[in-house]
């Protein structure tokens, strides 16, 4: 699908466990920022793949190596006038964040060069991210008149209140080896081997029962909004109902029967 400059590209690779979709932003020629007709064709995409079936993982990525999202188009943003304009617009930040959230599946983000406002609450709606050693990360709002918002909330949960007070008070940029002792990503590796530790991780997901994983990503959404006492209890529930969809019988019963010829 295409709008304008941008466009957003899927590949399917189907393997014998399943399918791991790759979801590729370009604008590359202005560094991956997002517009309104971006916004809404990212969000589209990821309410297709929620309706993949056989769907395992997905991978979220920026095209041409210089930034994942370079953040909110600036030229759209300063065109606005009236609240409902900035509204408007927020919204759609927050709607891509959400169906990201919402996709039943594992999403992977793969950060090389830039991921800035915008780009890093996307980054934040993913599930896990792998960052290039070259990559650099802000949240520039404040320095252009304008508060971090929507899943800007979610630093808090990665990074804690005073390093994201940092982050958005300041707004300097920190590079991949901070941003990784801070918990922003969990891996930083070579540029030239990104490719590969995303694959790595593509493979740990899909050893995993397909079931087991939708019910685990399902349930720490579950957790983020309840008390520990209802937490603990979601996950009684979501036990309960993976052993009545039978999953485990298959892997549990080889598992024996290896043990047992050992």
């Amino acid at each position: 699908m295409a709008a304008g400059a941008h466009k957003v590209d899927i590949s399917w690779d189907r393997r014998p466990a399943g399918v791991v979709a790759h979801v590729v932003f370009d604008n590359a020629r202005r560094l991956n920022v997002l517009n309104p007709p971006a916004l809404l064709d990212l969000t589209e995409a990821f309410r297709l793949l929620a309706r993949e079936d056989d769907l395992r993982v997905v991978v979220l990525s920026g095209a041409g190596g210089r930034a994942f999202i370079g953040g909110a188009d600036i030229n759209h943003m300063a065109a606005m006038r009236e609240a409902e304009d900035g509204r408007a617009f927020i919204t759609l930040v927050h709607k891509l964040c959400q169906s990201i959230r919402d996709c039943p599946v594992p999403v992977i983000c793969r950060l090389e060069g830039y991921t800035l406002g915008a780009g890093l609450e996307v980054a934040a709606a993913c599930d896990m991210r792998i960052a290039a050693d070259d990559a650099h990360f802000g949240m520039p709002e404040v320095k252009v008149g304008v508060p971090s918002v929507v899943e800007a909330a979610l630093l808090p949960r990665l990074i804690g209140w005073g390093r994201t007070s940092w982050m958005l008070l300041t707004a300097e940029n920190i590079g991949a080896a901070k941003a990784e002792a801070w918990g922003l990503v969990e891996e930083v590796v070579p540029a030239a081997k990104i490719a590969e530790a995303v694959e790595r991780c593509v493979r740990s997901i899909v050893e995993g029962t397909p079931l087991a994983v939708r019910a685990q990503k399902r349930l720490m959404r579950r957790w983020e909004r309840l008390s520990l006492d209802e937490a603990v209890q979601a996950g009684i529930d979501a036990f309960a109902q993976s052993v009545s969809d039978g999953e485990h019988i298959a892997p549990m019963t080889a598992f024996v029967n290896r043990k047992k010829m050992t």
